[in-house]
């Protein structure tokens, strides 16, 4: 695929933007009826297999975490999270725009992302409702 191919699919399918690769096993976690329904399905089109549901038993290359403010304690959430990955995998935590009922404040996610002993390394618009946020723990 050409590099303006590449760019192409990133505008039309935010998924690209994520950074999976065919064969990964996404785990996700938090779905509800308000999930971008378009970023799930081109998430699944990149890795060629559904995501893994919370009842998954296995470790993931990533977890796609959906947080509301009304989700409880999100230090916790990413905690889980990480127990769940594969050495090297990474958590997208996927949280409401600025105005969208159950926005996060960008510093309780930061704050809530170093206390769980993750680095945030990209911060991007995954949809009209969502913003995704690029955690990886640190290398053992």
């Amino acid at each position: 695929m050409s590099a303006t191919a590449d760019h192409a699919e990133e505008r039309t399918n935010p998924a690209a933007r994520l950074g999976f690769e065919p064969g990964q096993v996404v785990q996700e976690i938090g779905y509800d009826d308000d999930v971008d329904q378009d970023l799930r399905e081109g998430i699944e089109s990149i890795i060629g297999q559904d995501l893994v549901d919370e009842d998954y038993d296995d470790v993931a290359d990533a977890v796609l975490l959906w947080f509301r403010d009304e989700d409880g304690d999100l230090t916790d959430a990413l905690v889980d999270a990480i127990g769940l990955l594969e050495d090297g995998g990474v958590i997208w935590l996927l949280a409401p725009k600025t105005g969208r009922d159950g926005y996060i404040e960008p510093s309780d996610m930061s704050d809530a992302a170093q206390t769980a002993g993750l680095s945030q390394t990209k911060s991007i618009s995954v949809g009209k409702d969502w913003t995704g946020s690029r955690l990886v723990a640190p290398k053992r």
